[in-house]
Formats: C-alpha cells, sequence, structure tokens
C-alpha cells in the first residue's frame, strides 16, 4: 500500500458541492459523492477533517440592506445544517463522524473544543467544523485555515471546480496559466480568488501549505495524498 504524504489534512469546500439544480439547497445525492471521496482518503490511513461553507443555503453579503452581522450569523447557522447533512452521507458509508460547532447547538451537535477535537481524530473519527469561526465578518476559508492550525494539520485541501490556481480565469481566459507552486505572498499580490486574503494571511504567517485542486475529477484528491503533481500548492 502507497504511503501518504500527508497524515492529517483539513478539507474545505463550498457549500455549493452539496447543492441540487440551480445551486440551492442539499442535495443527498452530492453529499454520497463527497462521501465517497473522503472514505477514499480515510482508507488510506489519513486523518480528515472538513470545513464546508453555506453557500447553498445562504449569502450574507448578497442581501443588501440587513445588518452584516445578522446575515454572518444566519450564514453560519446554514453550515451547520450542511455538516449535518454531510455527517449523515459519511456514516452511510461506515464512516465514524462528529460534527462540531463554533455556536453551540448541544442538541444537533458537539461544541467546538480543540482538545476533543483531536481526540476525535486520534481515534479515526472524521470531523466536521460548522458555525464557522463563530463570529462574524470572517468567511468559512478563514474558518478552514484557523481550525487547521488548532489541530495542527499539515495541509489545507481547497476543493474546487478548477484543476488549479491560474492567473486569470480559465473559463473566460483560453490562455490563463496555471501554476504547479506559488507562494502565499504572490497570490495575495496577484488577487487571485482562491481564498480570501484573511485566510491566506493566516496561512502564511503559519507557514501552512493549501493544496487547490479538483475535487470532481476522479482520483484526484487520492492522487494529491499520496504526493503526486495535482493542483496547485501555494506555500513557501
Amino acid at each position: 500500500m502507497a504511503i501518504p504524504k500527508y497524515h492529517r489534512i483539513l478539507l474545505k469546500f463550498g457549500g455549493e458541492a452539496l447543492a441540487g439544480e440551480g445551486g440551492y439547497g442539499i442535495n443527498p445525492v452530492e453529499a454520497a459523492g463527497i462521501a465517497a471521496k473522503v472514505k477514499g482518503v480515510r482508507d488510506l490511513g489519513v486523518e480528515v477533517a472538513l470545513v464546508i461553507g453555506g453557500g447553498n443555503l445562504w449569502r450574507g453579503t448578497e442581501h443588501n440592506g440587513m445588518e452584516r452581522a445578522t446575515a454572518d450569523y444566519i450564514g453560519m447557522i446554514g453550515t451547520v445544517m450542511n455538516a449535518l447533512a454531510l455527517q449523515d452521507a459519511l456514516e452511510r458509508v461506515g464512516i465514524d463522524t462528529r460534527t462540531l460547532t463554533a455556536i453551540e447547538m448541544r442538541a444537533v451537535a458537539e461544541p467546538y473544543i480543540r482538545r476533543r477535537a483531536i481526540r476525535h481524530m486520534e481515534k479515526g473519527r472524521v470531523i466536521i467544523f460548522a458555525g464557522g469561526t463563530g463570529n462574524p465578518f470572517f468567511t468559512t476559508d478563514t474558518a478552514a485555515a484557523l481550525r487547521a492550525m488548532e489541530i495542527d494539520a499539515e495541509v489545507v485541501v481547497k476543493a474546487t471546480k478548477v484543476d488549479g490556481v491560474y492567473d486569470s480565469d480559465p473559463k473566460k481566459n483560453p490562455d490563463a496559466k496555471k501554476f504547479d507552486h506559488i507562494t502565499h505572498i504572490e497570490a495575495l499580490n496577484r488577487g487571485l480568488k482562491v481564498m480570501d486574503s484573511t485566510a491566506l494571511s493566516l496561512c502564511m504567517d503559519n507557514n501552512l501549505p493549501i493544496l487547490v485542486l479538483n475535487l470532481w475529477q476522479a482520483d484526484d484528491l487520492n492522487r494529491a495524498i499520496l504526493g503526486e503533481s495535482v493542483g496547485t500548492i501555494i506555500g513557501n
């Protein structure tokens, strides 16, 4: 059996990954597809934590006139809904899973406690971090970077529908150049939209690499975990 390059990862993807037609709502079929990919990584012996956004249910920045903090809290609650759907899908494929939320909802999920999260991973459980950071004005990208550092993850895997980071939108520019490797500061200076600037800065300051890949490309996630050249590495 191949030896993984990483032994503890944090996988971040947007809520749209769970969406049905039209980009909204929760589609159990999509959740099952993601669960299968996570199971493939777990079968390699890799410890996995997940952060999922809430864009399939709510986008606070698009609700003009609503107080930003209120809109952000609604979005955080949306991430808990997504986490519970994903937890159900993971347990259906035999993966012991725990949802930990920064906004306490004891009837449906455990409160986030760093040492508890690490202990769950040591016991072989997949953990899903929900509720963002628990604070408004911070995105789930920033939550992913923060939680990754708290649990000593070796890499943040940013799952997208593009096979890496480009210097411009490859869907609009056929001559867009893909980066195999780029530093955090270059990504910030170029204004690349792979993660928000707070998350990128946090990863840069703590020397945490980010691996950007296409989660929906067959076997790319497993190949990357095994050390193959897949996607784009953002790091020093």
